[in-house]
């Protein structure tokens, strides 16, 4: 185990924000996670893990534990079985099921951060989830350091959700598997995306996957390094879920078209960045070194130079403006690590 020390931790994540480890190990196995999770238990010191930090804000101040970043390799493609190893860039492994001619993956292409971190957060875009084709999911127990095999019900998965953000402490992914069709035809189910499809003669995952990565770059929510949106989280906000009787006086105090989504479970999802921008913070406003993307107000970015304490200012601001207009609570769909367990209670 190569065990570093005051490793900085914001070039780790693409928001570029957050202070130092204290300890650091870079797994390339999944041993490696096992040693480094009983060196930290044997001195006492909290772990965490780290991905590719697309999903993370890191507080300003110094982590006094140890930092585990999955950097495992390795996929299996078996019919339509495909396994790939937490530390797999997510892209990657969505551009090889395209090539192989694998549907189920192509519509959430171009999202960045790493295979392990995708049933976490149960990643979804374009009317697809991770839980449309989840198989399995191989996992760490951190309370007994043995390996398991979740099934996606033992997931939990829910939007933006999961059993494994429930109990950020429980499990270590190690490895995920999804079950995908051999030749099958892109399922486009988002309005955006059937508008795009329809113009093309014969739509197949090869093109799903160019017209979504074409939707998301005008997004600016394709890592590209002139972008000057790309110090971002991705969307910052998940997009609320209210009740039928205040969509219903949203949308009639409304003089334009709310989007709106009616659910089974009797309430309405609605749109954050519609949200947002109709309370007043619109795309491009900016905070000093932090502020709203200028292609999606969804996207909080960093401008360099700046502070986590600043970008979490703004997105209060951003809350606060959205319940007192609307009435509704934003919640925040990136990870937040505080420096301690106290200051992520509080």
């Amino acid at each position: 185990m190569n065990l570093l020390e005051n490793v900085q931790l914001g070039p780790k994540t693409t928001l570029e924000l957050g202070g130092a480890a204290r300890y650091f190990v870079k797994a390339t196995d999944d041993a490696t996670v096992v040693e480094a999770l009983r060196w930290s238990r044997a001195r006492g010191l909290p772990a965490r893990v780290l991905g590719g930090g697309s999903n993370l804000v890191i507080a300003d101040g110094d982590f006094e534990g140890l930092v585990i970043e999955m950097a495992q390799q390795g996929v299996r493609v078996e019919g339509g079985r495909v396994s790939a190893a937490a530390g797999e860039r997510w892209d990657d492994l969505v551009a090889l099921t395209v090539q192989r001619e694998l549907a189920g993956l192509e519509c959430l292409s171009g999202i960045p951060g790493r295979v392990g971190a995708t049933p976490i957060q149960n990643v979804g875009a374009y009317g697809h989830e991770i839980s449309h084709t989840l198989r399995m999911v191989r996992v760490l127990d951190r309370a007994t350091l043995q390996e398991q095999t979740l099934a996606p019900d033992d997931c939990e998965l829910s939007y933006r959700n999961s059993r494994f953000k429930r109990e950020p402490d429980r499990f270590v992914v190690l490895e995920v598997s999804f079950e995908l069709e051999p030749g099958g035809a892109p399922s486009i189910r988002y309005a955006e995306l059937q508008r795009a499809v329809a113009e093309l003669e014969r739509p197949d995952i090869a093109a799903a996957r160019r017209l979504v990565i074409e939707l998301r770059r005008g997004k600016s929510m394709v890592l590209e390094p002139d972008n000057p949106n790309r110090r971002s989280a991705g969307s910052f906000f998940t997009n609320p879920f209210v009740t039928r009787e205040l969509a219903d006086r949203l949308i009639a105090a409304s003089d334009e078209r709310v989007p709106h989504w009616p659910t089974d479970d009797g309430r309405v999802k609605l749109a954050a960045g519609w949200l947002i921008e109709r309370a007043g913070m619109r795309k491009g406003t900016r905070r000093g070194s932090v502020g709203i993307s200028s292609a999606h107000a969804l996207a909080l970015i960093h401008h360099g130079g700046g502070t986590t304490s600043e970008l979490l200012a703004l997105a209060a601001e951003v809350r606060a403006a959205v319940l007192d207009r609307f009435g509704v609570e934003l919640e925040r769909e990136p990870v937040l690590w505080a420096r301690s367990e106290e200051e992520s209670l509080s």
